[in-house]
């Protein structure tokens, strides 16, 4: 029997939850599976129903806690002011006491690949990483930020569930948008601070050509080179990484892909693929227009610049 000792001091928020649905028109996840349940109001129904007795905790019901990818969006847009984050965390605690053991959206290291270099360690924001014989990461500190994904040099390190945020559901994704015959444009965009600008950038763009689409990451930190030079290789004019300000990123994932995308751009411009093609911006979630003013800046230059593939990397 799992005796929630954490999740009861949380029984008034959980009644204060009204269900008004302003979490879930936020939620990455949500988004992804347009399934209820995912939606951080669905994830308060559940903790209410096994709190009162009227749901058994089940191994279906933790790995649905777990898979969140802690971009506090719900929390800031809930209406009733509850700390979703913190009841979510430890709610998710009880369930690790009781012996449920999810995966959630936790980047998976396969120890038959991982060469043991402790890259992922040392670079973990959260010390969510760890060796002990093998490998390991703490389900309750891991933020699913994905940054550990990079450094791997054996990719050993995979997401799982990466609900449309992973490298290969990236690479996947950007294939189909660059098959279309006037695709130009791909546009990266963490979803802590750019997705209410790509909201507003899709508002004030309706009925414009459609040449460039925005994929909304969970984190910057998480992209990984071979997904942007898999872009240029597929036919795109150019690439645009939005991230968080420095002092904004939740995860430090906004430095390390401006010095990811510095690197891959010299490397670029070795072979003659103008620096105007790999671009790199920041915008405050605060003031998403700018994430608009980032876009057409970019797409203004690369229209400019004309197809990769056909002329060269003028």
């Amino acid at each position: 029997m799992v005796e929630f000792n954490r999740l009861k001091k949380w029984e008034s928020s959980l009644n204060a939850c009204i269900r008004c649905g302003y979490c879930y028109e936020h939620c990455p996840v949500y988004k992804a599976t347009r399934w209820e349940v995912d939606a951080p109001r669905g994830k308060m129904a559940l903790l209410f129903g096994m709190l009162h007795g009227e749901l058994e905790p089940s191994a279906y019901i933790a790995e649905k806690l777990f898979e969140c990818f802690h971009c506090r969006r719900c929390q800031d847009a809930c209406s009733s002011g509850v700390p979703t984050m913190e009841v979510f965390a430890d709610a998710r605690a009880d369930l690790v006491d009781a012996g449920f053991a999810p995966v959630g959206t936790s980047p998976v290291t396969d120890p038959d690949q991982c060469a043991l270099c402790l890259s992922c360690v040392r670079m973990c924001p959260h010390e969510a990483r760890y060796y002990q014989e093998r490998i390991q990461t703490d389900r309750l500190k891991c933020q699913s930020c994905g940054s550990c994904l990079d450094v791997c040099s054996a990719r050993a390190i995979r997401v799982e569930k990466g609900f449309g945020t992973g490298p290969d559901e990236m690479r996947r994704a950007v294939a189909d948008f660059l098959d279309l015959p006037d695709a130009k444009g791909v546009v990266f965009g963490c979803s802590w601070a750019t997705y209410p600008g790509f909201q507003t950038a899709r508002m004030a763009g309706d009925g414009a050509p459609c040449d460039h689409r925005v994929f909304v990451t969970a984190c910057t930190g998480r992209l990984t080179a071979e997904v942007v030079l898999d872009a240029l290789e597929r036919g795109a004019w150019g690439v645009l990484v939005v991230g968080c300000p420095e002092d904004e990123c939740e995860h430090g994932g906004s430095l390390r892909a401006r010095a990811r995308m510095e690197t891959l751009r010299d490397v670029l411009a070795r072979v003659g693929v103008a620096p105007g093609r790999l671009q790199v911006a920041e915008s405050s979630k605060s003031k998403p227009a700018v994430f608009r003013q980032h876009v057409d800046a970019f797409m203004e230059t690369i229209r400019g610049l004309g197809p990769l593939h056909a002329g060269g990397g003028s």
